[in-house]
């Protein structure tokens, strides 16, 4: 019988190990999977909705709990393990049991390393003080729950970095009454989208009531009887109850490099396209510890997204259980929300595409989510990037209100598939006064980037 070891049980290690669970039954495939924390295959990007009270229960955010994939999947899991050693000669995994205590020792013949990534700490980040938290995985959510909850109540926060994590951690905050200060390095939050969408979004933060600090770098914490008391920052120092961290994320790779795993420029394990480790035989990877191809630009890259780990470990478990698959690539579509403000943006930003060699228009447009006539029209902003030669399609954002940011989603299909910003012009999109106008957004954008194009 072949023994399969998966490292890390959430999106990407449990799609594999299911993936493969129904290529092989357990006659045929022993599967064996650790993790770490208390919990398997959750929504990680649903942690700020319950921390805000969007979502009522942690459970809710539970896709499939260690249960199902024990009884229905016949899978090993093996919750709070942690693996600290691949032996590669031996074929073995070292996991040490964090509540039993002990260290366990498994053979494996086949090896998935799922082990995500991990939040980006700078030095000033390292305190013994309470109060201080990053939001990587649903037992950091609990933690920050429990002491949003916990007496004293919290009543100043300050969240360190104007990501995705960032502003989705300022809104949820707010929305608990806290008193809420955003610290950006950068000139604006949201460095996702190219900084003419991005003011938008502060508008939108501050229209909440948050105190955005942009340009603003921090440089320390304080602490007053063992609990968070200030940041300290190169602007002066912010009280604080409450630090929530959102400076980005890098692949968990140390177990990995130990082990003699091929890491790339990004940080992120080598993988080919049918996500097997690179010169490694019977190990695979998956998720937000591996490096990827940008489809527009052939470069490598690392976008840390639950889309992406998800099919990527479904590849990696279809050729593990007997079939082929590939995975193709990424664009980096992406949505959030900030309040009743959607962003979502495609393909390349500006500096992306600078960087790339390419020369390219730009366009930015204003429009309405339905018939402006009708009830509820509400404004957004698509921008559009083209390649000047050819007219390609090279990148689209788009900030707006309700209907706004799913809408990034033709444009996405349309970039995937190589379309010029002149064909989306003739894009048979659906029309209704409800749900758009006439023209809507994607098609006048892509109309004006033809002008643009025309203008030489």
């Amino acid at each position: 019988m072949t023994r399969l070891v998966v490292v890390g049980a959430d999106a990407a290690g449990m799609s594999a190990a299911s993936q493969a669970r129904r290529g092989l039954g357990p006659d045929e495939l022993e599967i064996v999977a650790f993790e770490r924390g208390h919990f398997t295959s959750y929504s990680a990007c649903g942690i700020p909705y319950w921390i805000g009270g969007l979502v009522e229960s942690r459970d809710d955010l539970v896709a499939r709990a260690p249960e199902v994939f024990r009884d229905e999947y016949r899978i090993d899991v093996r919750l709070r393990h942690e693996v600290t050693a691949i032996d590669l000669d031996r074929r073995e995994v070292v996991a040490r049991d964090l509540e039993g205590g002990g260290e366990v020792r498994e053979h494996f013949d086949q090896l998935v390393y799922a082990a995500g990534a991990v939040p980006v700490d700078p030095p000033w980040a390292e305190t013994s003080a309470a109060g201080v938290f990053g939001v990587q995985t649903l037992d950091d959510g609990s933690a920050l729950r429990a002491w949003l909850d916990g007496a004293p109540r919290p009543r100043r926060a300050v969240v360190v970095g104007g990501g995705y994590i960032g502003v989705e951690m300022a809104e949820a905050l707010i929305r608990r009454g806290l008193s809420v200060t955003l610290v950006e390095r950068g000139p604006q939050p949201m460095s996702t989208v190219d900084p003419d969408m991005a003011v938008l979004v502060r508008d939108a933060l501050v229209g909440l009531g948050i105190d955005v600090r942009t340009g603003v770098s921090v440089t320390g914490l304080t602490a007053r009887d063992g609990r968070v008391a200030s940041v300290v920052t190169d602007a002066g120092d912010l009280p604080a109850d409450v630090v929530v961290l959102g400076l980005g994320v890098r692949p968990n790779t140390a177990l990995a490099r130990r082990a003699g795993l091929p890491v790339g420029p990004t940080g992120g394990i080598r993988v080919d396209l049918r996500m097997r480790v690179m010169g490694v035989d019977g190990v695979w990877a998956a998720g937000d510890c591996v490096q990827t191809v940008h489809r527009l630009t052939g470069q490598a890259v690392h976008l840390p997204l639950g889309t992406h780990a998800n099919k990527q470990g479904r590849v990696a478990g279809i050729n593990i259980g007997g079939g082929y698959a590939t995975f193709p690539g990424v664009i980096g579509t992406a949505v959030t929300k900030v309040c009743e403000l959607e962003v979502a943006r495609t393909g390349l930003r500006e500096r992306d595409a600078t960087a790339a060699g390419y020369e390219f228009v730009t366009v930015k447009v204003e429009s309405t989510n339905r018939a402006g006539y009708f009830p509820g029209a509400d404004p957004m902003t698509v921008k559009l990037l083209a390649e000047r030669r050819s007219g390609l399609l090279l990148g689209a954002q788009i900030v707006g209100r309700s209907e706004a940011a799913k809408r990034i989603d033709p444009l996405a299909v349309a970039l995937w598939n190589q379309m010029t910003v002149e064909e989306m012009t003739g894009l048979d999109l659906g029309y209704a006064p409800p749900y758009a106008p006439v023209w809507d957004p994607v098609l006048i954008a892509a109309r004006k980037a033809v002008e643009a194009l025309s203008r030489g």
